[in-house]
C-alpha cells in the first residue's frame, strides 16, 4: 500500500483526527516571506523586531514591521487547502486544527476548532493594559484610549509564552488523537514542535522538504501543502 493510500485508510477510520499546521500552509496564500524581502528589510532579523524589546524600546521600527505585514496580508486569501480542511471538519474527518499560523486564514475558510498558538495578526490590544483595539487604531500609531498605552496585534512575540488556553486545548486534543496531521512545519519551534510526539496515535508528516526532525513520524509524505491536500480531497 503506498503512503496516499495509506493516509486515507488512517484518515477515515480514525475517531480523532487532530490537524497541526505551519508557514508553509500560509506561503501558497501568497502572503510574503518577510525573512527574504526586498529593500533594507532583508537586512533586518525579525528575531530582533518581533521582541518585546523592540515594543518597548523600538516602537517605530515595531509597529513598521508589523504594519508592513498586514498591508501584505490584505492581498491574500485561504488557498484551496484551507477549505479542504474545513470540508473535512464538517464532514467529520477532522476534529480540530492547531496552527503556528497567525493569519487567521483556518477560520476564515471555515474550521471552527482552531487553537491559534502564536496568536492573531487579525486583533489588537493595548500593551500595557490589555484593551482590546483595532487594526485602524494600530495602523494610525493611536495610543491606548484607556491608559495612552502602545497598540500590538495579539501575536505571540519572541521571548513571550504561548496562550495557556489554547496551547492547553491543543495538547489535550493530540493526546487523544487516534490520528495526528503535520503539515507545513519545520519543525524547529519549541514548544509547538513537541506536540506530535504527545500523542499515542499515528503521526503524519506533510512537507515540501524532507525534515530530520520528522524521523520518528510513522509517515511521511513529501509535498506542498495545498497540492498534496487537493490530491487527497479526490480520494474521499
Amino acid at each position: 500500500m503506498n503512503s496516499l493510500a495509506t493516509f486515507m485508510d488512517w484518515l477515515k477510520t480514525s475517531q480523532k483526527t487532530v490537524v497541526l499546521t505551519g508557514a508553509g500552509m500560509s506561503t501558497e496564500s501568497g502572503i510574503p516571506d518577510f525573512r527574504s524581502s526586498s529593500g533594507w528589510w532583508k537586512n533586518i532579523d525579525p528575531h530582533t523586531v518581533a521582541t518585546v524589546t523592540a515594543l518597548e524600546n523600538k516602537y517605530d521600527l515595531f509597529h513598521e514591521f508589523y504594519s508592513m505585514r498586514l498591508t501584505g496580508l490584505e492581498q491574500c486569501q485561504p488557498h484551496d487547502g484551507h477549505y479542504i480542511l474545513a470540508d473535512w471538519e464538517k464532514r467529520g474527518f477532522i476534529h480540530s486544527i492547531a496552527t503556528q499560523n497567525v493569519d487567521g486564514f483556518h477560520t476564515k475558510a471555515g474550521n471552527k476548532h482552531v487553537q491559534e498558538l502564536h496568536g492573531s495578526i487579525q486583533t489588537f490590544q493595548c500593551h500595557q493594559c490589555n484593551e482590546s483595539s483595532t487594526k485602524e487604531a494600530f495602523i494610525q500609531k493611536e495610543t491606548c484610549q484607556k491608559c495612552g498605552g502602545v497598540l500590538r496585534p495579539n501575536v505571540v512575540l519572541f521571548g513571550e509564552a504561548l496562550p495557556e488556553e489554547s496551547w492547553m486545548v491543543a495538547l489535550k486534543d493530540i493526546q487523544q488523537a487516534d490520528l495526528v496531521i503535520v503539515i507545513g512545519t519545520s519543525l524547529e519551534v519549541y514548544p509547538v514542535n513537541q506536540l506530535p510526539t504527545m500523542t499515542k496515535g499515528k503521526t503524519v508528516y506533510i512537507n515540501k522538504d524532507a525534515n530530520p526532525n520528522a524521523a520518528y513520524f510513522n509517515l511521511l509524505i513529501e509535498g506542498k501543502a495545498k497540492e498534496t491536500l487537493q490530491h487527497m480531497q479526490t480520494l474521499l
